[in-house]
């Protein structure tokens, strides 16, 4: 779409953290062997601790938060899918994967009508919240008529902390996480899904052995035990956040929602924000069906906060 731009081009298009976590060396048998399954625990337990799960049985880990997202819908029979919306729309296409007739809505009350019901906690792209209490209602209500709710928590590493119902997943409730947002590692494919555990163990069996790489096992079980790093990234990840705001705000631009890893903003001149931002070599990200919409990742070094500032000066 740019061929003219200066590169290196500066990627705002996702919600990755831009400060990724250090990588540590890892042995070579890490990736000359196949990864023993006590390893795997392991990485569930501390998992397990990390996102307040009631126990490791209650974990999967997957490659990738995606690659849960047909199976979770899965574990109840094809039936109607509503998804929260507007959100992420993976989901209602894994739940057609999975046989659903599956189609968003932007009504709470009427999820409590499907046989499953999907909402992204903090919601993508605009940042919504729901709480817990409303969320776990939701559930008991599904769980009676044999239905299920999917919470995806992909972004809750930066969201209130008060909102997570990974604590108390189980029968009607199933909750995924993703650890390559937060930790700014999305290329090592790595997610979970907390569940009841029989319905954990149907998962497992659907991944089949050796489904997470030896490397994802090592690095993950590192970062998600490494409480300090967490802290202070998430204290950093809020300071951007803010400083990103006042940015977009010196810009003339209205800030409309988002997390701590993405802002959404909105403007009748979005596709000219766009195309001059694009031409300057920054990519955002911007949305067919909300064409007034835009979303930026935050920048990551210093020089591409400088960039951006003076792409935005000239628009």
């Amino acid at each position: 779409m740019f061929p003219g731009a200066p590169e290196p081009l500066i990627d705002l298009s996702t919600g990755i953290n831009p400060s990724p976590y250090p990588v540590p060396h890892l042995p070579s048998d890490v990736f000359a062997r196949l990864p023993e399954p006590s390893a795997l625990e392991r990485l569930c337990e501390v998992a397990a601790r990390a996102y307040a799960a009631p126990s490791a049985a209650h974990v999967v880990a997957a490659p990738g938060a995606q690659m849960l997202l047909p199976l979770a819908a899965a574990l109840v029979p094809p039936g109607r899918a509503v998804v929260l919306g507007p959100t992420y729309s993976e989901h209602v296409r894994a739940a057609a994967l999975a046989g659903h007739s599956a189609a968003e809505t932007n009504e709470v009350a009427q999820l409590a009508d499907a046989d499953l019901a999907i909402v992204v906690n903090p919601n993508n792209p605009d940042g919504r919240v729901l709480p817990a209490k409303t969320l776990l209602a939701l559930a008991e209500a599904l769980a009676h008529r044999a239905g299920l709710l999917v919470v995806d928590e992909a972004f809750m590493d930066v969201g209130p902390a008060d909102a997570s119902v990974s604590d108390r997943a189980g029968k009607g409730l199933v909750v995924l996480r993703s650890f390559g947002k937060f930790f700014g590692l999305a290329g090592l494919r790595l997610g979970f899904a907390i569940a009841a555990p029989e319905q954990a163990a149907r998962l497992r069996a659907q991944l089949g052995p050796w489904a997470v790489a030896g490397p994802a096992i090592a690095i993950g079980s590192l970062a998600l035990a490494d409480t300090a790093w967490i802290e202070t990234t998430r204290r950093a990840t809020a300071v951007a956040a803010q400083r990103l705001d006042d940015l977009l705000r010196g810009a003339g631009l209205e800030i409309v929602g988002g997390t701590h890893l993405y802002r959404l903003m909105r403007t009748n001149r979005a596709a000219l924000v766009f195309e001059r931002l694009g031409r300057a070599g920054i990519i955002v990200r911007r949305f067919t069906r909300s064409p007034t919409w835009l979303r930026f990742g935050l920048p990551g070094p210093e020089s591409h906060w400088q960039r951006l500032a003076a792409a935005l000066g000239e628009i």
